[in-house]
C-alpha cells in the first residue's frame, strides 16, 4: 500500500494542472495562493500547459519567477522567435525553438533531479494510448505534452510518436491520485464551451477561415470539445477532493491572451484563495483533524 503522508507525517496532497494554453497561465496565479497560505503540494501532474507549470514547480522555479517569464513572454516580440516553421512536416512548427527555450529554464534535469515527483500527460499517435512520462529527461516530456497536433510536431520518444495529453486526459487528476495523493487539488483552465465563440465572432466580420491562426483556433476548440467530454466521464473515477475553475476572461484562448498575463494570473489566485477553505478543509480531514 502507498504511504499516505508525507515525510512530516501530513497526508500527501497533490496537484493536477489541465491543459488550456494562455488560460494556462492561471496555474501560476494558483501557485502563489498556496506558496502565500504555506500549503503544501507534495507531487504534481500536467498536461500541455499545465505541465509546463508543473515541471517548472518541480524544479524548484518559484511563482514569481514563472510570473516573471509569462510576463515577459506576454509581448509577441517575445514570442514570435520560438516559431520555427516545418512545412511540410508532421506540424507547422518544428518545435525545436520550443524546446531550446525549455532548455534555458529547465536545464538538462531528469525527472530524478526534480524536487518534487512529476508526471506529464501525453498521447501515443501510433497505438492511440495515454502515456504518462514520469523518467528520462524534463524537457523532452514538456516538448512532448505540449505537442498540440497539427500545430507543433511531435516527439519521438522509445518508439513512440508523442502528442499533446488533453486529447485523453486534460485534467490528470487521476494521475496524482495514482501518485500517491491523499487529496487532489485539480486546476481546470480549459475554455467553457458555452461562451461566445472567437471564431463565430470572425466569421461574421467576414474573416478568412484559411488564416493560420483561425484554422488553430478552429482545431483547438474542436480539441476542448473532446477535452470536456472526457474529462466530465472521468471526473468520477478520479474524485478530486477540490477542483478549481478560474474564471477567465473572454477572448482568451489557447494562442490569444498571453499579453493579459497579470490578468489571466490575477484569476488564478482569485480562483485558489475561493478554494482554500475547502482545501483546508480536505487536508484537515485526511489528517486526523491537524491544522492547515
Amino acid at each position: 500500500m502507498t504511504d499516505k503522508t508525507n515525510d512530516k507525517g501530513q497526508p500527501k496532497s497533490g496537484l493536477a494542472l489541465s491543459g488550456g494554453g494562455a488560460r494556462g497561465l492561471a496555474h501560476i496565479g494558483v501557485l502563489k495562493l498556496l506558496e502565500r497560505e504555506e500549503i503544501p503540494i507534495d507531487c504534481l501532474a500536467g498536461t500541455s500547459m499545465g505541465g509546463v507549470i508543473a515541471a517548472g514547480h518541480a524544479a524548484g522555479l518559484d511563482a514569481a519567477y514563472l510570473e516573471q517569464e509569462a510576463l515577459h513572454m506576454g509581448c509577441w516580440r517575445n514570442l514570435l522567435p520560438l516559431v520555427d516553421r516545418s512545412l511540410p512536416g508532421l506540424g507547422l512548427m518544428k518545435g525545436e525553438r520550443v524546446r531550446e527555450y525549455f532548455v534555458r529554464h529547465l536545464g538538462d534535469k531528469t525527472f530524478a533531479d526534480l524536487h518534487l515527483p512529476l508526471a506529464l500527460v501525453t498521447v501515443d499517435l501510433l497505438s492511440g494510448e495515454e502515456v504518462i512520462l514520469n523518467s528520462g529527461r524534463v524537457v523532452d516530456a514538456v516538448r512532448a505534452t505540449v505537442s498540440l497536433p497539427g500545430v507543433l510536431s511531435p516527439v519521438r520518444l522509445d518508439g513512440r510518436l508523442l502528442v499533446d495529453g488533453g486529447l485523453l486526459n486534460n485534467v490528470p487528476a487521476d494521475v496524482v491520485r495514482r501518485m500517491g495523493a491523499d487529496v487532489v487539488v485539480a486546476v481546470d483552465v480549459s475554455a467553457r464551451l458555452n461562451g461566445v465563440s472567437g471564431l463565430l465572432a470572425a466569421e461574421q466580420e467576414g474573416a478568412s477561415l484559411l488564416q493560420i491562426p483561425l484554422i488553430i483556433e478552429t482545431l483547438q476548440r474542436v480539441l476542448g470539445i473532446m477535452e470536456t467530454w472526457v474529462w466530465n466521464h472521468r471526473l468520477a473515477d478520479a474524485r478530486p477532493e477540490v477542483v478549481i475553475l478560474p474564471d477567465v476572461g473572454e477572448g482568451i484562448t489557447s494562442f490569444a491572451g498571453f499579453h493579459r498575463a497579470t490578468e489571466i494570473i490575477a484569476a488564478g489566485e482569485a480562483a485558489a484563495e475561493a478554494a482554500l477553505p475547502r482545501i483546508r478543509q480536505a487536508l484537515r480531514e485526511q489528517g486526523g483533524g491537524a491544522d492547515f
